[in-house]
C-alpha cells in the first residue's frame, strides 16, 4: 500500500516523458518553405495586404534603445509598450514607455512613461492582460544587487487607458510575490485560464505557469515541467504559446545551447504538466519569438527562422493543424528593407528583434524593435 502511494505521488509531480502519440504531434516545418540560399528574404513573397508602420523612431534628443515591444487591445484602443533606454540595453535608468492607438494602428500617440526605473532597480516591459473594464500592464522589475541576474514581476492596473495604479507584485496562488520574470504574451484559454511562462530565480529558469484568475495579477501555479539547466539559466528561454487543432497547448521556445532550432513542449490537460522539451527542425536565430492562433484555429509562428544570429528576414510559418508549418509569409526582408541602425549601443543587434503578436479584428499585428531603436509593427490581413 505504502508503496503503491508513494508511486502514485512520484507520477504526480514527474513531468510527462515525449511519448510515441506526441512525437506524431510535435511542431515541424515541411521541406522546401524555406529558401536558405536567399539570406535576405529566404525565398518566401509579401503579401498584397502587408502594412509596416513605424510607431516611434528616435531622433538626436530621444532615448536611442528600445526593445522588448508588445501589444494589446483595451476598449478598442490598440496600447503597445516596450523598454526604453538612452543608449545601452538593460542600462540602470531603463524603463517602460507605452503608446496607443485609435485608428487600428495607423497612427500612434507620441509615447508616455509607464513607469521609470529607480536608484535600486530598472524595468522591463512585461506584456498585457486585458478585461472588459481593466487593463493590466505586467513591468518586469530587475534589483540591481540580485545575484545571478534575475527579477520579479509586478503589475499597474487602469480603468480608460491614462490613469495607472501604483506597481504591486504578481502574486503565486499562495500568497507569495512571483519571483520571477514573466514572459510578454499569455494565452488565454476559451475557458478563461491564461497559461504563460516566468523565467523563476535564482537566475533565469523557465517554467510554465497557469492562473484562473481572470485578470491575471494573482492566483498563478507552476505546472509540471522539468527543463535543461544550464547553471545560471535553462536552455529553454523566452516562450511562446499555441493551440493544436484537438486542443493540445504547444510551447515553443528559444534554445540557449544554440541548436539555432525552436523547442516545444506539449500539454495535453490545460496547462497543468508538460511534456520534456524536444529540439524541433523548425529554424531560429536563437532570439525571441510569438506564436499564437488565427480566429479560424490556424496556428502561427512569427520570428526569424535562420540557423544562424541573423535577425532577418522577419516571417510568419503558417500551419493548419498546428503540426506541420507548410507555409511562409514574408514581413519584413533584410537588404533594402532593413532600414541602416543610426545610433551607436551596447547589445543594439540589428535586424527585427523579439517580435511579439497579437490578433484584432481579423488581423495579424507583429511587433518588434527594428536594430532596436525603431518600435514598428507589421499588419496582415489573413
Amino acid at each position: 500500500m505504502r508503496a503503491a502511494l508513494i508511486l502514485a505521488i512520484i507520477s504526480i509531480f514527474v513531468p510527462h516523458p515525449i511519448m510515441a502519440e506526441d512525437n506524431q504531434r510535435l511542431p515541424y516545418i515541411s521541406a522546401n518553405v524555406l529558401d536558405t540560399c536567399k539570406i535576405e528574404t529566404l525565398g518566401l513573397a509579401y503579401p498584397h495586404s502587408l502594412k509596416t508602420i513605424t510607431i516611434f523612431s528616435p531622433n538626436d534628443n530621444d532615448w536611442h534603445y528600445a526593445n522588448g515591444v508588445v501589444m494589446t487591445v483595451f476598449k478598442d484602443v490598440l496600447y503597445c509598450m516596450w523598454q526604453s533606454s538612452r543608449t545601452d540595453e538593460d542600462s540602470p535608468e531603463t524603463r517602460v514607455v507605452y503608446s496607443y492607438s485609435r485608428d487600428e494602428g495607423l497612427t500612434w500617440s507620441t509615447p508616455r512613461v509607464l513607469i521609470e526605473a529607480t536608484d535600486s532597480c530598472y524595468y522591463t516591459s512585461g506584456g498585457w492582460i486585458a478585461s472588459a473594464d481593466t487593463l493590466v500592464a505586467f513591468v518586469n522589475r530587475w534589483p540591481n544587487d540580485i545575484q545571478p541576474i534575475g527579477g520579479f514581476t509586478e503589475y499597474m492596473y487602469t480603468a480608460d487607458g491614462n490613469t495607472w495604479s501604483r506597481p504591486q507584485p504578481v502574486r503565486m496562488a499562495d500568497g507569495k510575490p512571483m519571483n520571477g520574470i514573466i514572459e510578454q504574451d499569455p494565452y488565454r484559454l476559451a475557458d478563461g485560464r491564461i497559461i504563460a511562462a516566468v523565467h523563476f530565480q535564482p537566475g533565469l529558469h523557465v517554467s510554465p505557469v497557469y492562473t484562473d484568475s481572470a485578470i491575471g495579477y494573482k492566483g498563478w501555479k507552476k505546472a509540471i515541467f522539468e527543463g535543461h539547466d544550464r547553471g545560471k539559466q535553462s536552455r529553454e528561454l523566452e516562450p511562446s504559446i499555441y493551440q493544436q487543432k484537438d486542443g493540445t497547448l504547444v510551447m515553443v521556445f528559444r534554445d540557449q545551447s544554440s541548436s539555432f532550432c525552436k523547442i516545444a513542449s506539449m500539454s495535453h490537460d490545460r496547462g497543468q504538466t508538460w511534456t520534456e522539451p524536444v529540439v524541433t527542425n523548425i529554424p531560429d536565430a536563437r532570439v525571441k519569438q510569438s506564436a499564437g492562433n488565427l480566429p479560424d484555429g490556424t496556428a502561427y509562428l512569427a520570428g526569424c527562422p535562420t540557423k544562424a544570429k541573423r535577425r532577418w528576414p522577419l516571417v510568419v510559418l503558417l500551419s493548419d493543424d498546428g503540426i506541420c508549418f507548410d507555409k511562409g509569409i514574408l514581413l519584413r526582408a533584410g537588404g533594402d528593407d532593413l532600414q541602416s541602425q543610426r545610433y551607436s549601443g551596447k547589445a543594439k543587434t540589428l535586424g527585427y528583434n523579439y517580435p511579439k503578436s497579437l490578433v484584432y479584428k481579423g488581423k495579424l499585428y507583429v511587433a518588434y524593435a527594428t536594430n532596436k531603436e525603431d518600435v514598428e509593427i507589421s499588419i496582415l490581413t489573413h
